[in-house]
């Protein structure tokens, strides 16, 4: 008590505030603490409780509860976008980004690219910043330049789509894998040290990653397979349908394409990569034998089979096998076509083939089924994931199985017509609004982790 008479409360720790105290946290010490006099002390004739001496648990009750305010404030996320003008990866970045834009305004997202890559992005968010960076994936730029420009903007996470992350990040990370092809189907000529190196390149980015997204369960299986990673630090957000593929219909086009690539119905497609594990040659030999099955087949006569996707002088091993199959004259390779003429030939076509060893998701089946064209797919990998019952699955090693698929779906229409009337359906269960609302998930949690442990090892210094 203070010698005016006036009453001195005791010090008090600044959290303790009746207010914010949990009634068991004031009940702890019940017989050598009192709770301090009350005085009136404003206009309103509020009293406020003052507590003399609090256990130190009361503290942490409040520490934990500022901590969780704190986790819902904005986060500053950077994306590495410097891959979006690359075939793959890059239309997952195009797609996961404008779908961001579109569904979160709240957390500040700052975009490492060059001036060409945000052009291609198109107008964002208010809450999107373009940050220039060099499009050379260079050792200072990648793994000196990033992490400094991170520390200086103090960013909460940093997402990288694809494998190229720098070795050391001042904040959270997060690596989007899509597949493990590099590592199950080596590229052609690459020796054992080269195999070797890419593996632990691969292993060090998944270990310093907080967490890691996979484009489908069957890679968040082969994470833990190849390199024995904790599911739980997994998380599946499927890819979906790109925005920029819209379906439309119109014959006069269709008959104008066709005709400018001198092509006549009824054919066979294939769309995507041609690389050693898309299998081109064995569906090349599946119909080379599905022709010899339809024999003199009125309707299936003239059947083709069209490979869009790059040119035949560059893979030399699938001429020879064109040659050997004696479907010299019925085979036909394309490049790369734009997208309107893509779907062109997705709509004309009577069946996609899809006999893949490996997919870490496959987007082209999907966009044949929009286009109502009914599918043949492997039976391994993603496929059966993505598919479902919406597609003829086959073993992608026995030719005449593949062969016999193709077959089912040409002269069988009641099957035709329930695989394509399945195939609209099933490529509806996938989002990019669903993805980037994942992917929003994903982020709250990684960074919140953090938080959560900066609370504990303030608390247990304490």
């Amino acid at each position: 008590k203070h010698r005016s008479g006036r009453l001195r409360l005791r010090p008090e720790y600044p959290c303790a505030r009746p207010s914010r105290v949990p009634p068991q946290a004031a009940r702890v010490g019940e017989t050598d603490r009192r709770l301090s006099l009350t005085s009136s002390f404003d206009s309103h004739n509020r009293s406020a409780r003052k507590t003399a001496d609090i256990e130190r648990h009361s503290h942490i009750c409040y520490s934990f509860k500022r901590s969780y305010a704190s986790c819902q404030e904005i986060m500053r996320i950077a994306i590495d976008i410097r891959k979006v003008h690359e075939f793959g990866v890059g239309t997952h970045i195009w797609n996961l980004v404008r779908s961001l834009s579109a569904v979160d305004t709240d957390n500040h997202y700052f975009l490492l690219g060059s001036r060409r890559h945000f052009l291609e992005l198109g107008p964002l968010g208010p809450n999107f910043e373009a940050i220039d960076f060099p499009e050379e994936d260079t050792f200072w730029n990648l793994h000196v330049k990033i992490p400094l420009w991170l520390r200086s903007r103090k960013i909460d996470l940093l997402h990288v789509p694809h494998y190229g992350a720098p070795l050391l990040v001042p904040c959270r990370l997060v690596v989007t894998i899509h597949d493990c092809v590099h590592l199950l189907f080596p590229q052609e000529g690459s020796s054992k040290f080269d195999n070797y190196r890419r593996y632990l390149y691969t292993k060090r980015i998944i270990s310093s990653a907080n967490h890691v997204i996979a484009v489908s369960d069957s890679t968040r299986q082969d994470l833990g397979s190849i390199f024995g990673v904790d599911p739980r630090k997994v998380s599946v957000v499927h890819n979906a349908l790109d925005e920029r593929f819209t379906v439309s219909h119109d014959p006069e086009e269709q008959k104008t394409v066709l005709e400018r690539y001198q092509m006549k119905t009824p054919f066979i497609l294939y769309s995507g990569q041609i690389k050693p594990h898309k299998n081109i040659h064995r569906l090349i030999e599946a119909f080379a034998v599905l022709k010899s099955e339809l024999g003199e087949s009125k309707k299936y006569k003239n059947l083709k089979l069209i490979i869009i996707g790059d040119e035949l002088s560059r893979h030399q091993y699938l001429r020879l096998t064109v040659v050997r199959s004696g479907v010299q004259q019925d085979v036909r390779f394309f490049g790369f076509v734009p997208y309107p003429i893509l779907q062109v030939f997705y709509q004309a076509a009577a069946i996609f083939a899809s006999p893949s060893l490996y997919e870490g998701f496959g987007l082209s089946p999907l966009e044949a089924m929009a286009n109502r064209t009914p599918v043949v797919a492997s039976n391994t990998s993603s496929f059966p994931e993505v598919l479902e019952d919406a597609a003829i699955l086959v073993n992608p090693e026995n030719v005449f199985e593949i062969a016999r698929g193709m077959k089912q779906l040409l002269v069988d229409q009641v099957l035709r017509q329930e695989t394509i009337e399945k195939g609209l359906l099933q490529v509806r269960k996938f989002s990019w609004k669903t993805a980037a609302e994942k992917a929003v998930e994903t982020y709250r949690a990684v960074v919140d982790s953090k938080k959560r442990s900066v609370v504990m090892g303030d608390l247990a210094k304490s």
